[in-house]
């Protein structure tokens, strides 16, 4: 394993002085969050999960875990839990009317319903649809392509959950980068080349609570420890907001704003890396004259922030010396996130805040999972049929993705053509993702012949799979920890078995065999894996040994040619220089710099509307308790957040009458849904924040009955329904108008 570090560690299958089996292995697959810590799991004799424990042995987390992976046995051994292939007559979609099955029988109705499909049809006909990413793109992307399908998707208006931040970094920088924290090294913070960022800007995220990018939200804790200070640009006052030096309690909706006022201050203060944007930025008088039309009077005016806190932050950040960006899905889900990302890209970008130490790096990653797995498999033909490529082109430049709008309209219309079936993986998209979910129901029933792979009944399952098949959690499957930032190859290690359930990748591999036999050559699950660990010099087993294996890394590999495929210094854009001015957006016939767009509904752009509903709602804010709409069924979990929540101020909840804890509506002229109140001064007294993702298990399941109490509660249909941005990614999930109303008895 040439270059790559290792880690010293016991094995990682071994028993304890109490004689339980215990299995080191990294917690990336459903149920939980993306970033796959380093977990100690333990069984009994008879091969029952006891107790979870953070292994102290990974560097990654240093044992450290939250209460979602030690409430892992309250899923694994879940009485809702299905853990054998169920079947159902497609005349009784929607009612709880399930049969048992075989794998074998299952597998073979598959291929019998797709092949007949795909032969009258067409292979793009069906989609397939992945929900939260963690280790599912790799598998059910190389299944879509190897069937003939292009339409591999994430069921999201605008595809507005992390893609437009990687879209917006490959367009400016040829890259995806992350904050360095330290996470490439195996001896961390001791590393003598690292040093801890001056500054964070934590910028629409919560990472103590959740976050992808391969990033463990303790880390925060831990530069600050060693002097970091933080910038926070949230509407709300979290943990880490409360603790910053400068907390900008921005207006939802109003991030490129923002961003854009402070580069203006930044770049009229001449505060800059003069010699990093003379020798590596493309476009700075280009990006200088857009953020001219944003002085920070003007941005405080749209944003709410006060303009000396904007200046004051923006002033901090450019003269640190050294910074790190570390920003979440806020960012994605607005309207125009492309723009925005680029305009909060570029505050980093002309700090010179990049491929230093406490700056910004490009992660080594031995498979970049939002790329896809088996790219070669789709042919010129094939990708023509994507759906959006003729509407949307930036899915021409290096985007594997179906456009989720463009999909409703294919099964709202038939244009450009039919769609007939569906494979869904790990997605619940009825009661999280999807705006307008009345419309969305509707559109799907269409379909000939749906399956769906999940852990539980959700009630997407319920209201349109036809086959569902039972997944495993991270305790019971193989499985390797790759993508999403990470700068390590890890093991996913089995430790137990429950019933029937396959891990999501074996279901692929089984299911791709049948339909293309050649795209899908090994003989087991560990042979495929082994596959994607040659660069390693490692097969899968080998790997389970050593691993967490460091991949190669070094600072300042722009000056080197070493983020070019060609060798060339520079980085990986048209101009070998991060694009401030984008030739990439030029090209597909965008604005090629940053830019505000007020929201279509706003206390601005609609001040009449803003008198009918006074509040700005924002939404999907994580908590410690539940990741999207999983573990509504885990006690433990459940107890913490037994209700959905809508947080707001107490002045303004005086003034409609309401109290914490009491139920309310959220209304405007597209719908409504229940929520708890939750008074926090911790908020502005026009902005409401309520939790996403909500359906409950224990409610009846039937279509009839209200599929576990989706449509009372489901904080999306308020949303604008299907309409993204104009580059087809970002959509408006943070920044809608709405009003409060108590829940009246009866309602």
């Amino acid at each position: 394993m040439s270059g790559y570090q290792l880690v010293e560690h016991e094995k990682p299958f071994r028993y304890d002085e109490d004689g339980l089996h215990v299995t080191r292995t990294s917690a990336w697959s459903g149920p939980g969050c993306h970033i796959g810590c380093g977990v100690l799991l333990y069984a009994d004799d008879d091969g029952k999960l006891v107790k979870v424990e953070g292994d102290p042995e990974n560097p990654f987390n240093k044992g450290r875990l939250c209460n979602r992976c030690l409430a892992l046995p309250e899923v694994v051994y879940n009485p809702d839990r299905i853990t054998t292939p169920l079947v159902r007559d497609r005349a009784r979609r929607g009612e709880d009317a399930w049969e048992q099955a075989s794998w074998a029988e299952a597998i073979d109705l598959i291929y019998e319903r797709f092949t007949a499909i795909k032969e009258r049809y067409g292979a793009w006909s069906i989609p397939f649809v992945q929900g939260t990413g963690r280790d599912i793109a790799p598998w059910i992307t190389r299944l879509a392509w190897s069937f003939g399908s292009p339409n591999y998707l994430f069921f999201m208006s605008g595809m507005a959950c992390y893609l437009p931040r990687v879209a917006g970094c490959a367009a400016t920088t040829g890259s995806f980068w992350v904050g360095d924290f330290s996470q490439q090294f195996p001896d961390r913070y001791d590393n003598p080349a690292w040093t801890p960022p001056a500054y964070v800007m934590v910028w629409g995220n919560n990472p103590l609570v959740a976050n992808s990018d391969g990033f463990y939200g303790h880390w925060m804790v831990d530069v600050m420890r060693r002097g970091s200070k933080l910038i926070v640009v949230d509407p709300r006052l979290t943990w880490l907001a409360y603790r910053a030096e400068h907390w900008l309690q921005i207006r939802p909706g109003t991030d490129a704003a923002l961003a854009l006022g402070m580069i203006d201050v930044i770049v009229k203060e001449g505060l800059f890396d003069a010699d990093f944007v003379e020798r590596w930025c493309y476009g700075f008088d280009e990006l200088a004259a857009a953020a001219a039309a944003y002085p920070v009077e003007k941005a405080s005016e749209i944003t709410w922030i006060p303009a000396e806190k904007i200046v004051a932050a923006a002033r901090a950040w450019a003269t640190a010396g050294t910074g790190v960006l570390q920003w979440g899905l806020a960012v994605d889900t607005t309207k125009e996130s492309l723009p925005a990302a680029q305009a909060i890209g570029a505050l980093w970008q002309i700090c010179g805040y990049c491929e230093k130490p406490g700056c910004m790096i490009v992660p080594p990653e031995i498979l970049a999972y939002s790329g896809g797995f088996g790219r070669e498999l789709v042919t010129e033909e094939m990708d023509a049929r994507r759906i959006g490529l003729d509407k949307y082109a930036l899915l021409k430049f290096g985007f594997q993705v179906a456009s989720s709008d463009e999909v409703m309209k294919a099964l709202e219309t038939g244009e450009p053509y039919e769609l007939h079936g569906a494979w869904l993986q790990t997605t619940n998209f009825l009661a999280c993702t999807a705006t307008d979910p009345d419309r969305t129901l509707e559109a799907w029933r269409k379909l000939d012949f749906t399956v769906v792979v999940d852990l539980f009944m959700t009630p997407t399952a319920m209201a349109l799979a036809d086959v569902f098949l039972p997944a495993c959690t991270y305790a019971e499957r193989n499985g390797i920890r790759v993508g999403d930032g990470a700068q390590r190859g890890e093991t996913i290690n089995k430790a137990v078995s429950v019933g029937q359930c396959k891990p999501d990748a074996q279901i692929a591999l089984e299911m791709g065999k049948r339909f293309n036999p050649d795209a899908w050559p090994w003989n087991s699950l560990e042979d495929m894996l082994s596959h994607i660990l040659e660069c390693t010099g490692r097969s899968f087993e080998e790997l389970q040994e050593i691993a967490p294996a460091y991949l190669p890394f070094e600072y300042g590999r722009h000056e080197k040619g070493l983020l070019r495929p060609d060798g060339q210094v520079g980085f990986n854009t048209q101009t070998g220089r991060i694009e401030l001015w984008s030739t990439f957006y030029h090209a597909a016939g965008l604005n090629p710099v940053p830019y505000f767009e007020e929201p279509a509904e706003s206390p601005l752009s609609t001040p009449e509307q803003f008198v009918r509903y006074p509040f700005v709602l924002t939404t999907g804010a994580r908590n410690w308790f539940m990741f999207h709409s999983e573990h509504r069924q885990v006690p433990h979990l459940r107890a913490g957040r037994p209700n959905p929540v809508v947080e707001m101020h107490p002045k303004a909840a005086a003034e409609l009458g309401v109290h914490d804890g009491e139920w309310v509506w959220l209304e405007n002229e597209r719908g409504r849904c229940k929520r708890v109140v939750e008074c926090t001064e911790g908020i502005g007294e026009h902005v409401l924040m309520a939790d996403h993702g909500w359906w409950m298990p224990e409610l009846p399941g039937g279509e009839e009955d209200g599929l576990y109490g989706v449509f009372e509660l489901n904080v999306n249909k308020l949303l604008p329904s299907y309409a993204p941005g104009k580059s087809g990614f970002g959509a408006n999930y943070k920044a809608v108008l709405c009003r409060v109303r108590k829940v009246e008895d009866g309602e």
